[in-house]
């Protein structure tokens, strides 16, 4: 069986058990309408708490017309900002939508690749919510932008953190876990559905590894990057995205150096760049497959 048709199969299961749970959640929304009869009915009222607009746009040149998707994801948002810089004046959850509009405007200007966004202003957004983008979609690509914060002042460098479900190391580790909470348990249920997953999640994060290897690659020289640069661990929105997905870490807020370079332009850019090739780079390998 191959990867499209696992993803098929997996998505048909999902597909069945959410109309079911909204049709049960339907007939019992109206019998207990019913029940109160006519009067209590009209009187009463109905709170549903929905998920926030989902985010759906494709941004592309007519030359793009047809080609594969790329969901970027602005880390944090909303409620949640993040990282917070040295100066106190940065937070993350700014700075990662900055970079993802300026990744998105570069792609669309490129033509290569259709563009897709979790968001595009400052809201809140689950774990599952970002990564449901790239499911509905059917995307080609998922790269999540943040900026790292340590303990240790002098940390600093761009990383590039792809899925696995062994970490690379523990500031690895740690990492996954703080960006994982109030995730889902991720476990597929009943055993055909899990062994599907299983295999499915194999292919998934090791076309992970490529792009954040082929990512690396393009920043070398370009980005300040930090030692081994290449970080992996159970990321719970890249396992979400169903698709090869990295977490692009452009440096630290904790380090004051990193901070002036994120707050240039022409710096920015210059990671811009590094990205958007990184990700063409890897459209056209797939092709050629």
């Amino acid at each position: 069986m191959t990867w499209l048709q696992m993803r098929s199969d997996l998505g048909k299961r999902g597909a069945m058990a959410g109309a079911a749970v909204t049709a049960v959640a339907a007939a019992a929304i109206i019998f207990a309408l019913v029940g109160r009869g006519s009067d209590a009915a009209a009187q009463s009222s109905l709170t549903v708490n929905l998920p926030p607009p989902a985010n759906d746009r494709i941004y592309a040149s007519p030359i793009a017309r047809g080609r594969p998707i790329v969901v970027i994801d602005a880390g944090h948002g909303g409620r949640d900002p993040g990282a917070t810089s040295v100066s106190g004046q940065v937070h993350e959850k700014d700075l990662t939508l900055t970079l993802a509009r300026a990744l998105r405007d570069e792609l669309v200007k490129r033509g290569r690749v259709r563009v897709a966004m979790t968001r595009d202003d400052d809201r809140y957004l689950t774990l599952d919510d970002r990564a449901a983008v790239a499911r509905r979609l059917n995307a080609a690509m998922f790269v999540s932008i943040h900026i790292d914060s340590a303990a240790n002042p002098l940390a600093r460098g761009a990383s590039v953190d792809s899925l696995s479900d062994v970490a690379s190391d523990a500031e690895a580790a740690s990492l996954a876990a703080r960006e994982n909470e109030g995730a889902d348990n991720d476990r597929a249920g009943g055993s055909v559905d899990a062994v599907l997953a299983d295999l499915s999640m194999r292919d998934q994060m090791s076309a992970s590894a490529d792009l954040a290897a082929r990512l690396v690659g393009k920043a070398a020289g370009r980005v300040e990057l930090r030692p081994n640069p290449h970080r992996f661990a159970a990321f719970h929105v890249l396992r979400r995205a169903d698709a090869p997905a990295v977490l692009f870490e452009a440096g630290y807020l904790s380090n004051a150096d990193d901070e002036l370079l994120l707050s240039n332009p022409e710096q920015r850019a210059k990671m811009v760049l590094a990205i958007a090739q990184a990700i063409e780079a890897e459209v056209a390998a797939h092709a050629r497959h």
